[in-house]
């Protein structure tokens, strides 16, 4: 295995001079140290966005119930982010349907409302029957959170031609496209192909969609993924420049550093 150029306390770092958010996966795993998450404060600016994911221990285990002592945990650790915590990242199994949403309402209650959060849900009831979607909405209106759509439409347009899609198609949901927003700062997670042109041709639904929340006055947040996600910042840097094509006023990416696109692994 090749070593990470980066030391680990400079990684970040390097990745935030590419772009100007990033999905906080690995907390899904682990809560990680108060000084972990110092040295991602120091490695970042203030308004840089990172989207961070609760734990499987309270919303897969738990199932958003009895882990108080885990959130304590959580919450703690995330301290030193500031306002780079742009949200919390609720991400429910796809088992967590209609029937679950008395508890998810308790749960999101119970956050003070300074504190962003944005749900995603996998259940395709939410996105089938109109009468659940409209139920979740409610529950989300009530604690102004976002629901994150995660879009995987092209990825299951056609048959896998990687293996890195072909482990896409054993593990990523297959949901409906879902582009209605509930507040200002929306989330998409776009998930595309290994191929750049099928990704470029899957996302120009949601470069229209962007550009017109940024009309809005709203402040959206994109994450592009691939199966191998090999040009995931390269991509990430080319879809905000087909949105600023359309929002002229939207600011430019940072000037990255290095030459080579850093990876945070």
């Amino acid at each position: 295995m090749i070593p990470h150029p980066l030391p680990p306390n400079e990684r970040l770092r390097a990745y935030a001079s590419w772009c100007n958010a990033v999905e906080g996966n690995t907390t899904f795993y682990a809560t990680p140290s108060v000084e972990t998450v110092r040295t991602w404060a120091e490695q970042t600016s203030p308004d840089f966005r990172l989207v961070v994911k609760l734990p499987k221990t309270v919303t897969h285990e738990h199932r958003l119930v009895g882990a108080d002592e885990e959130m304590r945990a959580f919450l703690t650790a995330m301290e030193p982010l500031g306002p780079r915590a742009h949200a919390l990242w609720v991400q429910l199994p796809g088992s967590f349907g209609p029937n679950d949403l008395g508890t998810l309402h308790a749960f999101l209650r119970r956050f003070p409302r300074s504190q962003r959060l944005a749900v995603e849900v996998r259940h395709r009831a939410f996105y089938e029957d109109e009468r659940a979607g409209r139920m979740l909405e409610r529950v989300l209106a009530g604690v102004d959170a976002e629901w994150v759509p995660f879009d995987t439409v092209t990825m299951f347009a056609d048959p896998p031609t990687s293996d890195a899609e072909r482990d896409a198609w054993t593990k990523k949901p297959r949901l409906p496209r879902r582009s209605r927003a509930l507040t200002d700062r929306p989330i998409v997670r776009y998930l595309g192909r290994d191929d750049v042109d099928r990704t470029v041709e899957g996302w120009r639904h949601w470069v229209d969609v962007t550009a017109e929340w940024l009309r809005e006055g709203r402040s959206p947040t994109v994450f592009v993924h691939t199966p191998d996600n090999a040009e995931a910042l390269t991509l990430a840097r080319r879809f905000h420049d087909e949105v600023r094509t359309l929002v002229p006023d939207l600011e430019p990416l940072p000037e990255p550093v290095p030459a080579e696109p850093p990876t945070l692994f």
